[in-house]
């Protein structure tokens, strides 16, 4: 495995580790995730990911496991016959990842990331 295959693999599995993706569902969820990891691009997969977490906030308890992987998938299968249309932002994805968003989104100057600084409080 190249360099680069396990740098994305690892960003992937940042995502998962740091929301707690996986639920109850370790090796069921774990076999799913290496599937998806054979079938996409890693880039992929991490918006995919982004995106059904950031809908996922709206509902309580937040969908874990197997089911959001699931949700991911079908999000996936709509990507692949069509251009993809996603409701994340550079930004966002770096705020609600931590990570850079240039692997996902490429590099442009519009994914130029600039946090909004705070305002001194009077």
């Amino acid at each position: 495995m190249e360099i680069w295959e396990k740098i994305s693999r690892q960003r992937v599995r940042y995502i998962v580790d740091s929301y707690q993706l996986e639920g109850e569902d370790n090796a069921d969820f774990d076999d799913y995730l290496e599937d998806l990891l054979q079938a996409y691009a890693p880039p992929q997969i991490e918006l995919a990911l982004v995106q059904v977490l950031s809908e996922s906030w709206q509902t309580v308890p937040i969908v874990r496991g197997v089911n959001f992987l699931e949700r991911s998938h079908q999000l996936l299968k709509t990507w692949e016959n069509s251009i993809i249309n996603t409701k994340v932002s550079p930004l966002h994805f770096h705020l609600v990842t931590g990570l850079d968003p240039t692997p996902v989104f490429g590099d442009t100057k519009t994914t130029a990331l600039k946090t909004p600084s705070a305002s001194p409080i009077a």
